[in-house]
């Protein structure tokens, strides 16, 4: 560890007597470490000196690093893995360096709460109702903000209960419960097992129930172990405690908010020591806020009586109102004792409302904050709730922005382009990277470290990912001057200022559309309200800006949440579905990990999901209005429609859904009614035109939710106002006027029916066919020098098709050039018209030229007419039953890629070698190739040319091996014929099966697009299409005078274009929409069965609490029937007294006297009764208060009667308690009787500091009688005080009589037990310098192979290290020297200061043998090799530890091993951790091993069986030795072949090459896990040495 941890040990002062005298701290005198130091003869008591007094933890103990720190893996908990980070600290360790350990080493999270739990330390019993609120609260609370949680840690009392409700409410990741416990040391049983530095100690919870020590608890998370050099003593930790408590409350809630951590007080039960306590906290500065649970019991329900009655503690009225909270689990208007919680701490921290919005925010609590904080009447200064939205949105509290939102913050006032940029620049780690990376593909350049992102990077990146004619509001012109403009004035954008000029206006309207000719203008409609000119403007779409940085930022519950404010629900649906996707896309293309690419695809199917439901809810209510929402424009989204955005995001659950399917019906058939009208008509009123007037038409009512072209609203489509409202309220449809609907011009009618897609796609599919006809009548007659006219048809059909194309590209909706060519190839039927178009014009101009041009031109018109054919296909996929078989060839040819390769492959392996044999004598040409590919690719159809399969028939010379080519055709036939094209075929089904079930999904989805390509083209086909592209440029050029073609441009495509009214009436039904949609979702959660099973557990819960209370209640009754069955015994008794004594005052004769005397002696006995358990006690005489009595009152506890049952007697305890304090209060003597003094007590003073006149009467000590002793000191208060301390401190368990002598004998023989703790005096960097040299792990460019290899750090780093004493020769082996060390301080943290490491260096006579292959440097050069044959077999271990199957629980691993340069004397060494414990060695380097007793020691076996066949029969790993699974200086044995000559030795020079590993073969028996692992037989046979694959050492060699 990094940290400077002390801790204390007793040194011994006293003077040994015998084994039972005790020290001061606690420890019997010979358990003392006399070695250490001899005690001064000044410090030994002596005659009459009481050693008590002076002994103190500054003078009689010492400081020393600490030996106990690592992880205790708790054993008695079998459901669960509990497990607990613990350190052994000082008493005055410093706070801030254990919360440095405990945020870095431990990494627990930054707390947001501190929560300190006091109370009883010893066990007492919990009312169920009460132990159910406390553990419920107490976890909810710490759960939902982040609290740590500090207790005493111990397995009794509060801290067992903390435990259990971390159990039973934790939940199952215990990690994420942060709960410390503060214990000390000195009362830990078998504490001794914990000694040990980074160790895993199993430990036992359940202690010895005799013991007067304490046990950890199971469920405690850390431990801050407390020593201040006493044994078996209380307390010690409450003073670090309470620094550390204050140290965390100074440290920030959050790195956003300025508040300090919020720290409060539980008290559950306790005794007088927890009323101080309290009192400390609620006067401490600043103040700690207490909430006490009523009905724990003792201190707890003293402090709730007393909260109840302020009016009667005027001196401590305040401090109860304002810091002290009292839960009442009885009372049924009480909120969740979580919400109890936090809400004490908000009101007793004394904070600001902002403040306490902040604190409220950082837990995440929105609940609190609604309750308490956003209340009615709150003030609230400017700027504050926006600075809480902006916190919310940063740290991603969903919650907190809707309450904000609730409350009545204006988010158009809010959002600003600064903040916005701040929301996009708040680092999110691997988010913010990847964002990054998005800004470097949209702009193509490498973006600088530390680079701010601006808005106009963002619309690059929406317009990057949402593609195609998409343009961003941020990359609009007016919106990029404007914000070069306030950069170039201000440097950067401000979110205020004294003034704005009128030309920047407009800049911070962060989402409003582009206008033509609007610009700054449009802005300055808004006048500025005076005084709030300097205010920050407003921003019109302010939710879809926030919506797309949430998407942005992967915040998909923020984005869900937003996505339910605003308009256009259905839009940003699909917007993000399209966003999330493309995301995903991305991740996947940069190979980031695999995980955020299925994040963010499950984003875009949630979103994706979510548009179809509420597109389903709507159609159900509205048909209509449902597809209306489909086409409407959108301007906040680049006048894009929904429809556009879902096919966009390839979203095919959404374009095959009724509604649009509905639409793309209707928007098909355009005004026909194709229910009564067949293609036959259309076709006969194609041929005969006068037909069309026969056809019936749809009304304007049936066409109101269609999109219509602009050519169309001319022709008096455009008012459909009528026919729409009552489709808007759901009403049916009627023709209000048939007659005028009938009565249309005959212009009006014919431009609608040649303008409906369906009759286009008949003309146009007719001319095709007619074109077609042509074209195969050009290429099967001859061609003549001039073109005929079936040619010329032919050349002006293409040539106007290629008008055609080009029009396509020009009139699509993207701006550049660039953009419309790259959205115009993207399909591919336009591919292949581009390319059959440029083949035709290629051949055109061939034809025109003589022979042999001629003849290549009508080669090139056979070959262009494939083309045309093929484009028949595309016709054929607007059919619905043709259309799904289409699709499923197109996935077929598209999947068959890269079988086709393999097929490929084999073949051309085939050819060329059969070629090759039979045609030896070949010469250069390009016939070659096709004779290795010619008879091959037949023979995969069954031809396999059997004449020829032998090349010696037929009395032709036989080429040289011509008897192969049979062999490797029969081969060639299996694999190409049996195995590949049984494959293909496989896989062809396999896709059929999978496409059959959605392939007309698939259909309906690619219908849009037949769809739109019928609904844009010109109702004329080629050739005759060319009036028609006449007549648009004549338009455009009328509309570019007029200046209306930018606004007709902006008009194109697939929109619909409604008023102002129409777009509010759309939207409310929208929004009515979303409503029902999650109305419907609400339902049914709530009468889902999980639901339903939950409410049936928590009503069942409720009845067992029931039931407990009842069961409560009927003991309390029991008990008060047996106190009452006491009562009346002694009302006997005094009845029978009554009576003696009337006979004794009756007995006047002498004869009577001796019965008198008898009848006096008989209220002593009924004076021995048992008194009742009361608050107040009767004044009695001296003869009523005998010890007896004291002793029977004080072995019954003093329990607080429950609040239920106080109702009743409100004016006793009142009076009983009052009287009780103040004779507390008074300094009154009173006696205590002890049978025997204890050594670990000598005055009440230490015990209870607030009470004088206390005195101790010990019968070994004193021959006075005690009565005698206490009338000296007050003779009128002897009765009464003598039993009202016996019941009030009976919990404080001073033991009297022989019970006391008890306690001694016990603490005496646990002491005897203790073991002494390992202690080694070191000076704080004291040692020698030194240098160390690691090894790193770095990329390898040399080797493919290895993904990374071994080399030496470049500079070596400074340590210092203490040789410490040892035996001599402990660690010598017989090549080297060891010797430990003792770290005091290293640099970068290259070794763990406080730790122990051994040093090794070689035998001298080790190194002059090897001096003559290494002169000059020959200890370095051993060290080096002995350092890389531990790497070796460190890295095999590894991979040993991955392959290993799941069940062999056993982990080993080898020790890290680095280089030293020690300093003083130039001497090199090897240096590695120390190991403590029982060292084994299970096998030697000449191949010897142990014979196995346990599972580890087998693996180990096994393990080097392994790294011989893993390494090719090699390598093998001998000499492996350590302590349990860590294992240090292993061998590395080498085959002789391998290693060269031993000049070359790669590793150690204990490498005793062959026979070593012949040795190991012979001498090696298999145990279970050596079969496990798949290695071969019972005894390795030598035979394997003498086979070895290619060398695998190489691997581990490092760069030196």
């Amino acid at each position: 560890m990094c940290y400077f941890l002390f801790f204390y040990r007793c040194t011994p002062v006293c003077q040994v007597c015998q084994n039972l005298i005790r020290c001061c701290c606690g420890r019997l005198i010979a358990e003392h470490s006399w070695k250490e130091s001899v005690p001064p003869i000044t410090l030994n008591p002596g005659p009459g000196q009481d050693v008590e007094k002076n002994w103190s933890i500054e003078c009689h103990t010492k400081a020393s690093p600490t030996n106990a720190y690592g992880t205790i893996d708790f054993q008695d908990t079998a459901t669960r893995v509990c497990r607990a980070k613990f350190v052994r600290v000082a008493v005055d360790s410093k706070p801030e360096l254990l919360a440095q350990l405990m945020l870095r080493e431990w990494q627990m999270e930054r707390p947001k709460l501190i929560l300190i739990v006091q109370g009883g330390s010893e066990n007492f019993t919990l009312p169920p109702k009460v132990k159910q609120a406390f553990s419920k609260g107490l976890i909810t609370a710490a759960v939902s903000t982040g609290a740590w949680i500090l207790t005493d840690g111990i397995n009794t009392g509060v801290s067992k209960y903390v435990g259990d409700a971390v159990k039973t409410f934790g939940g199952h990741d215990l990690r994420k419960r942060n709960t410390v416990g503060v214990t000390p040391w000195g009362v830990i049983d078998n504490n001794m097992d914990l000694i040990g530095r980074d160790v895993f100690r199993p430990y036992q919870p359940l202690g010895n129930p005799l013991s007067k020590r304490a046990c950890l608890n199971g469920f405690h998370s850390h431990f801050l172990l407390v020593d201040d050099g006493t044994l078996g003593k209380h307390g010690c930790q409450q003073g670090l405690r309470r620094k550390l408590e204050k140290h965390i409350q100074l440290q920030k809630i959050h790195p956003r908010l300025n508040h300090g951590v919020p720290v409060v007080c539980v008290v559950v039960e306790g005794g007088p020591a927890i009323v101080s306590t309290v009192l400390d906290y609620v006067s401490s500065v600043p103040p700690v806020p207490v909430f006490v649970f009523e009905g724990s019991g003792r201190a707890a329900d003293l402090l709730s009586f007393l909260h109840k009655q302020t009016a009667l503690l005027t001196l401590f009225q305040y401090i109860f109102e304002q810091q002290i909270t009292i839960f009442d689990s009885e009372s049924e208007d009480q909120m969740t004792p979580d919400a109890a919680i936090l809400t004490a701490t908000l009101k007793g921290t004394k904070a600001s409302p902002a403040e306490q919005l902040s604190m409220a925010l950082a837990w995440d609590r929105a609940d609190i904050a609604q309750k308490d904080i956003l209340v009615c009447g709150q003030h609230w200064q400017v700027g504050s709730l926006e600075q809480a939205m902006l916190d919310a949105l940063v740290m991603d509290r969903v919650s907190f922005v809707k309450l904000l939102i609730d409350n009545g913050m204006t988010m158009s006032r809010f959002l600003t382009v600064d903040r916005l940029e701040e929301l996009y620049n708040t680092p999110q780690g691997q988010t913010d990277s990847f964002l990054l990376h998005l800004v470097e593909d949209a702009k193509q350049t490498s973006l600088p470290i530390g680079y701010r992102l601006s808005l106009i990077d963002l619309g690059l990146v929406i317009e990057y990912l949402i593609g195609g004619a998409y343009r961003s509001t941020y990359t609009r012109k007016n919106f990029r001057a404007a914000y070069r403009t306030k950069g170039k004035r201000h440097g950067i954008i401000t979110t205020s200022g004294s003034s704005r000029s009128l030309q920047d206006l407009h800049f911070f309207r962060t989402a409003q559309p582009y206008k033509r000719k609007v610009g700054v203008s449009f802005y300055f409609k808004k006048s500025l309200t005076p005084g709030l000119d300097a205010a920050p403007l407003l921003a019109p779409f302010n939710f879809n800006d926030l919506f797309v940085w949430a998407v942005l930022q992967q915040r998909q519950q923020m984005a869900l949440f937003l996505w339910q404010h605003g308009e256009e629900a259905l839009a940003r649906a699909t917007v993000a579905c399209k966003l999330y996707r493309s995301m995903a896309f991305e991740a996947r293309q940069s190979s980031m990990d695999d995980n955020i690419a299925e994040r963010l695809k499950t984003f875009s199917l949630e979103f994706g999901q979510l548009a179809v439901d509420v597109l389903d809810c709507a159609f159900r209510q509205n048909e209509q209005m449902a597809m209306k929402l489909l086409t409407s424009e959108m301007e906040a989204w680049s006048n894009f429609t929904c429809l556009q955005m879902a096919v966009s995001s390839c979203h095919r659950p959404f374009v095959s859904h009724s509604c649009t399917q509905t639409l793309l019906t209707d928007l098909w058939t355009g005004p026909l009614n194709m229910r009564k009208n067949s293609f036959l008509k259309i076709t006969l009123s194609l041929l005969l035109p006068p037909a069309i007037f026969l056809l019936e038409f749809k009304s304007k009512a049936e066409m109101c939710h269609v999109p219509q072209s602009h050519e169309t609203m001319l022709f008096g489509r455009d008012s459909v106002k009528s026919g729409s409202q009552d489709a808007e309220r759901g009403l049916p449809i009627h023709d209000k006027s048939p007659v005028s609907c009938l009565c249309l011009s005959w212009i009006t009618r014919l431009y609608e029916f040649y303008g409906a897609p369906v009759v286009k796609f008949c003309f146009h599919t007719m001319s095709y066919l007619a074109f077609l006809m042509l074209f195969s009548y050009v290429v099967l007659v001859k061609m003549e020098d001039q073109p005929s006219v079936q040619e010329w048809l032919v050349i002006l059909y293409i040539l106007s098709t290629a008008m055609e194309k080009t029009r396509e590209v020009l009139m699509s909706e993207p701006r550049n050039l660039s953009q419309k060519l790259k959205v115009w190839f993207s399909e591919y039927w336009n591919v292949s018209d581009f390319i059959a178009i440029l083949l035709f014009l290629a051949a055109l101009a061939l034809r025109w030229n003589a022979d042999p041009y001629r003849t290549a031109g009508r080669i090139s018109y056979c070959l262009d007419i494939i083309f045309w054919f093929i484009r028949l296909m595309d016709l054929l996929a607007v059919n619905k039953h043709a259309g799904p078989y289409l699709t499923m060839i197109t996935k077929m040819t598209r999947n068959m890629f890269f079988i086709v390769v393999m097929m490929a492959i084999v073949l051309l392996s085939f050819g060329v070698s059969r070629k090759a044999i039979l045609s030896p004598d070949e010469e250069p040409s390009w016939r070659l190739a096709r004779d290795v590919v010619f008879q091959p690719y037949w023979m995969i159809f069954g031809e396999v040319y059997a004449g020829e399969i032998d090349a010696c028939e037929g009395g032709a010379p036989c080429p040289p091996a011509a008897f192969v080519t049979p062999f490797l055709q029969a081969v060639y036939m299996f694999f190409q014929y049996i195995i590949m094209v049984n494959v293909l075929i496989a896989f062809f089904n396999n896709i059929y099966f999978h496409m059959a079930a959605t392939s007309n999904k698939l259909w309906k989805y690619n219908r849009y697009r037949y769809i739109m390509t019928y609904q844009e083209k010109p109702w004329l086909p080629p050739p005759f299409i060319l009036f028609s592209h006449v007549t648009l440029a004549l338009r455009a050029i009328y509309r570019r005078f007029t200046g209306d073609a930018e606004r007709e441009e902006k008009r194109s495509g697939l929109k619909l274009y409604l008023g102002h009214e129409d777009h509010k009436k759309l939207h409310e039904f929208e929004e009515k929409c979303v409503e029902a949609y999650f109305h419907e979702k609400s339902e049914d959660l709530h009468s889902s069965q999980i639901n339903r099973i939950g409410a049936t557990a928590e009503r069942a819960e409720e009845m067992c609490m029931m039931l407990g209370e009842i069961s409560e209640k009927v003991n309390f009754v029991q008990d008060s029937l047996s106190e009452l069955d006491g009562q009346l015994g002694q009302l006997q008794d005094l009845s029978a007294l009554a009576v003696d004594t009337l006979t004794l005052l009756c007995a006047s004769d002498s004869l009577h006297q001796e019965e008198a005397r008898l009848a006096s002696c008989q209220p002593s006995t009924a004076s021995r009764r048992i008194l009742p358990h009361s608050w107040t006690l009767p004044h009695r005489s001296g003869t009523d208060c005998d010890v007896l009595n004291i002793r029977r009152l004080q072995a019954k506890s003093c329990k607080s009667t429950p609040p239920s049952l106080l109702k009743g007697h409100t004016h006793t305890l009142v009076t009983s308690r009052r009287t009780s304090q103040e004779r507390l209060h008074c300094n009154v003597p009173f006696l205590l009787f002890a049978a025997a003094k204890s050594p670990s007590f000598q005055s009440t003073e230490d015990l209870y500091p607030h009470y004088s006149g206390i005195k101790i009467y010990a019968e070994n000590e004193s021959n006075q009688s005690p009565i005698n002793v206490f009338m000296a000191l007050n003779p009128n208060r002897f009765c009464y005080l003598k039993c009202f301390y016996a019941c009030m401190l009976a919990p404080i368990q001073f033991s009297l009589g022989c019970v006391c002598l008890l306690t001694a004998m016990e603490r005496n023989n646990l002491m005897r037990l203790a073991h002494n703790i390992p202690f080694t005096p070191v000076s704080i960097m004291g040692g020698e310098e030194v240098s160390v040299y690691s090894l790193e792990e770095v990329c390898s460019d040399a080797d493919p192979e290895c993904s990374t290899v071994s080399s030496w750090s470049s500079r070596g780093l400074s340590a210092m290290l203490q040789p410490l004493s040892s035996e001599e020769g402990s660690l010598d082996g017989g090549l080297r020297l060891g010797c430990r060390v003792l770290c005091t301080w290293a640099e970068q943290d290259v070794l763990k200061p406080g730790l122990v490491y051994v040093v090794k260096a070689f035998r001298p006579e080790v190194v002059r043998a090897w001096q003559r292959y290494f002169p000059g440097s020959t200890a370095l050069q051993l060290c080096l090799r002995e350092i890389q044959q531990q790497r070796a077999a460190q890295k095999m271990m590894k991979v040993f530890n991955q392959v290993k199957p799941e069940d062999m629980r056993h982990s080993p691993r080898f020790l890290d091993v680095s280089l030293v340069l020690w300093h003083s004397n130039g001497q090199w060494l090897t240096i590695e951790r120390n190991m403590f414990g029982d060292f084994r060695k299970y096998n030697n380097n000449t191949g010897e091993e142990i014979t196995p007793y346990c599972s580890l020691e087998e693996v180990l076996l096994a393990f080097s069986h392994w790294t011989y066949e893993y390494s090719g029969r090699e390598l093998l790993v001998l000499d492996i030795q350590g302590v349990r699974a860590e294992l240090t200086d292993p061998t590395v044995i080498m085959a002789e072949d391998q290693g060269g000559s031993r000049g070359e030795m790669l590793f150690g020079p204990d490498n005793l090459g062959d026979a070593a590993i012949n040795s190991f073969l012979q001498k090696h028996t298999c145990n279970v896990y050596c079969q496990r692992l798949g290695l071969e037989g019972e005894k390795c046979p030598a035979q394997m040495v003498q086979t070895r694959p290619p060398t695998l050492w190489r691997v581990y060699c490092v760069h030196v």
